[in-house]
C-alpha cells in the first residue's frame, strides 16, 4: 500500500508559482492580472490572489510557539478560552447584582459594571458583589476616571475583608483618561497622574488591571484596522512609559495594562490583526526590559463594532457581529464583548442580550473553538496578512512617536484627524455603493418602517455637553449607516410614501436587470418601489405608472432603446411625475438636451441622488 502511494505522488509533478501565473493569465484572456485579481486594501497593502509555502519561509510568524515570546500565536499552550462578557450598567445596585447573578448561570463568567462617579461607596460595592464569587468569574468596573482611585480602593479593601486569594482575582478598572481627548477634546491631563497610585493599590492582584487602552472608540469611529492597530500600540507605550518614567517597575506596569479593542467585519484581517497586535506589543514592552517575558502579554478584551450596524433591517447585525465574534474568538483573545444587535437604536433588552451571549456560547459548546490554540497558524494567507498589518501599524507607531508619543500626537490632533479623514472617505464609498452596507444601500427590506426607531445618542457620563468648548479636536463617531437611515426616516415623516414606478419596456434581460438595480437604489430612501414584467408602449407604461400614483417613473431598458423610448416617455409624462432613466447611456447628452436631467447607474453618488430627489418632492 505504500509503495502504491508512493507512485501515485510519484505522477503528479508540483506546478511552480510562474506556472500557475501563466496559467491565470491564459485564463484571464489578456486582462490584467494586477487590476483583476490582486486586493488593493485599505490598509496600505495588496493582497496576492493566492499564496504558496515559499511565501511564508521567509517570515518569522510560522515558526513562533503559543504561549511563548512574542506570543503571535497567543498567550495560551494548551487551549484558546476567552471569557464571555456582558457589560451591565449599574444605576442601581441591587437592580445591577441581581442581573449579574442572573446572567452568571446563563453562560457568562465575565461581567462589566458601569457605575456613576457619584455611586462609588463601599455600601454600593457591597451591595452590587453580593452573591458573586470574585475567584470564578472576572470583574471589571467602568467608572468616572476621577473616581478610579477611590473604587480601587474600595475593592481591595472588600477583596481583603472576604478573604479572597489576590492570585484567583481576575478583572480590570476601565481607566483611560486619554481617551477623553481623542472622543471629547477635554483635557484630562491632571488625572494622568492618578495613574502610578492607581497601579499600586492592585501590585499584588497579578491578574487585575486597571490601565486601559480603549482604541475600541477609534475602531467605532471607522477606522482601519492598521489606524486602530497602530493607535492603540502608541497608545499603550504611551502609559507605559509614563508609568516607568513615574518609578514603576516595567514588569508591573506592562501587566497592569489592557487593550480593550474593536472588532470589524474582515474577518481573516481581524484575525491576523490581533495575532500582529500581540507580536507588536511583546517587541514594544520587551524594550522595557521587564523581569520575565510573561509582562509582554498583550491581555485583549475584545468588542465587536457599531460602525458597521444599522437601525433598518437590525437582525443583519446579527450576521455582522458573528463573523467579527469568530474572528476574536479564533485569534486567541482574553475576553470578549458581543454588542447586541439592537443597541444602536434602543437600551439592549433581555432578548437582545440573551442573542449576544449564545453567539458567544455556540463558538464555544458546538463549534469548539475554545480547545484548539491559534487554529489559523499556517495558513500562508494569514501568516502574511499578520505580517503586512505588522509593518504597515509599525509605521503608524514610528509616526506617532516622531511626533512626541501619543499624548503629543492627540494634543496636536493628528491622530483625530486621521480618524476623522478614514470616516469620511468610508462615509463618501458608501454613499457611492462602493462600501456597501447589507440592508441599507443594498439590498434594502422594500416594506420595512422604523416603527418609531430613533438612532441612539451616545452621551457622557461626566457632564460633558455637545456644545462644550474643548481644547483639543475628537474624532466623529458616525456610524456607517447614519445619513441613509436619517434619509430613510425624513422619507417616512413625510404626509405621503413617494411611489417609484418601473416603466419596464425592450430588451428582456436589461430592462430586467436595470428594474432590480433601481428598485434597491430608490427603497433605498424608503420609497415604495413598483416593479413590472413589461409594457408594449412607453404609453402604456406611463399611463399604468400614474394610474398606481407614481411620483418617480423610472424607464427601464437598455442603451440602444433609450434613443427610442426616453424622450417619447418623458414628453408624454409631461411633468406628471419625475422621470428617472435607469443607465448611463451613449445618448445621455441627447437626452439631458430634450430636457431629461435624472440619471442613475453605479457611478452616481446614491445618497446624493435620492436626497434630492427628496428636496423635488418636498421632503425635508
Amino acid at each position: 500500500m505504500t509503495n502504491t502511494k508512493e507512485k501515485l505522488f510519484a505522477e503528479f509533478q508540483a506546478p511552480t508559482t510562474q506556472e500557475w501565473l501563466d496559467k491565470i493569465q491564459v485564463d484571464l484572456k489578456g486582462a490584467d492580472f494586477q487590476k483583476r485579481l490582486v486586493w488593493r486594501t485599505s490598509e496600505g497593502f495588496n493582497v496576492q490572489p493566492f499564496y504558496r509555502k515559499e511565501d511564508v519561509e521567509k517570515l518569522d510568524t510560522p515558526y513562533a510557539l503559543p504561549g511563548e515570546f512574542p506570543f503571535v500565536r497567543g498567550n495560551k499552550k494548551d487551549n484558546n478560552t476567552w471569557y464571555v462578557r456582558q457589560e451591565i450598567e449599574a444605576a442601581d445596585a441591587k437592580a445591577a447584582n441581581s442581573k449579574a447573578l442572573e446572567v452568571l448561570n446563563k453562560g457568562v463568567d465575565s461581567l462589566s459594571f458601569k457605575i456613576s462617579g457619584s455611586n462609588v461607596s463601599a455600601e454600593f460595592i457591597e451591595q452590587l458583589l453580593d452573591g458573586i464569587v470574585c475567584d470564578c468569574v472576572e470583574l471589571n468596573f467602568n467608572t468616572c476616571k476621577r473616581h478610579s482611585i477611590e473604587l480601587a480602593q474600595i475593592l481591595v479593601s472588600y477583596f481583603n475583608q472576604k478573604g479572597y486569594d489576590k492570585e484567583k482575582i481576575v478583572g480590570s478598572i476601565d481607566w483611560d483618561p486619554m481617551e477623553k481627548i481623542v472622543t471629547k477634546g477635554k483635557d484630562v491631563e491632571a488625572i494622568l497622574k492618578f495613574a502610578p497610585e492607581l497601579v499600586n493599590i492592585f501590585k499584588d492582584y497579578p491578574h487585575f488591571r486597571c490601565i486601559s487602552v480603549n482604541s475600541i472608540s477609534l475602531n467605532n469611529a471607522g477606522a482601519y484596522i492598521i489606524q486602530e492597530l497602530g493607535y492603540a500600540l502608541a497608545w499603550g507605550n504611551e502609559y507605559l512609559q509614563q508609568l516607568v518614567d513615574a518609578g514603576v517597575d516595567p514588569t508591573l506596569a506592562a501587566s497592569k495594562i489592557k487593550f480593550n479593542m474593536g472588532v470589524s467585519e474582515n474577518y481573516f484581517m481581524e484575525i491576523a490583526k490581533f495575532r500582529a497586535g500581540r507580536m507588536l506589543w511583546a517587541q514594544i514592552v520587551k524594550q522595557y526590559e521587564p523581569k520575565s517575558d510573561c509582562a509582554c502579554n498583550m491581555c485583549v478584551n475584545a468588542i465587536t463594532t457599531t460602525y458597521n450596524m444599522t437601525l433598518f433591517d437590525s437582525h443583519v447585525n446579527l450576521l455582522r457581529s458573528q463573523t467579527e465574534s469568530m474572528s476574536a474568538a479564533l485569534a486567541g483573545v482574553h475576553s470578549l464583548v458581543v454588542t447586541p444587535f439592537d443597541s444602536v437604536y434602543e437600551q439592549p433588552n433581555d432578548f437582545s442580550e440573551r442573542i449576544a451571549r449564545n453567539q458567544q456560547l455556540l463558538l464555544k459548546e458546538e463549534c469548539h473553538f475554545d480547545t484548539v490554540v491559534d487554529p489559523s497558524s499556517g495558513s500562508y494567507y494569514i501568516e502574511q496578512l499578520t505580517t503586512s498589518l505588522a509593518e504597515e501599524a509599525w509605521k503608524i507607531f514610528l509616526k506617532v512617536e516622531e511626533e512626541g508619543g501619543f499624548l503629543s500626537a492627540i494634543k496636536i490632533g493628528s491622530v483625530q484627524d486621521d480618524i476623522n479623514a478614514t470616516n469620511e472617505k468610508r462615509h463618501t464609498l458608501a454613499s457611492q455603493r462602493r462600501e456597501f452596507i447589507l440592508g441599507t444601500n443594498q439590498f434594502p427590506n422594500f416594506t420595512e418602517k422604523s416603527n418609531g426607531k430613533q438612532p441612539v445618542t451616545n452621551t457622557c457620563g461626566c457632564g460633558h455637553k455637545a456644545n462644550e468648548s474643548t481644547p483639543y479636536k475628537s474624532i466623529n463617531a458616525t456610524r456607517l449607516a447614519a445619513d441613509f437611515e436619517n434619509l430613510r426616516i425624513a422619507t417616512e415623516s413625510a404626509p405621503k410614501q413617494p411611489v417609484a414606478f418601473m416603466l419596464t419596456i425592450g430588451n428582456l434581460a436589461w430592462r430586467q436587470a436595470r428594474a432590480q438595480f433601481s428598485c434597491n437604489f430608490l427603497a433605498s430612501a424608503g420609497y415604495k418601489v413598483i416593479d413590472n414584467l413589461g409594457f408594449a408602449t412607453v404609453q402604456e407604461g406611463v399611463d399604468a405608472a400614474l394610474n398606481a400614483g407614481a411620483d418617480i417613473i423610472v424607464l427601464c431598458s437598455s442603451d440602444d432603446e433609450y434613443a427610442e423610448y426616453a424622450i417619447p416617455a418623458y414628453q408624454y409624462i409631461d411633468g406628471r411625475a419625475m422621470f428617472v432613466v435607469a443607465g448611463a447611456p451613449a445618448c445621455a447628452e441627447e437626452l439631458k438636451a430634450a430636457g431629461i436631467e435624472n440619471f442613475i447607474h453605479i457611478k452616481v453618488n446614491q445618497l446624493e441622488t435620492l436626497k434630492n430627489y427628496n428636496e423635488k418632492l418636498g421632503i425635508k
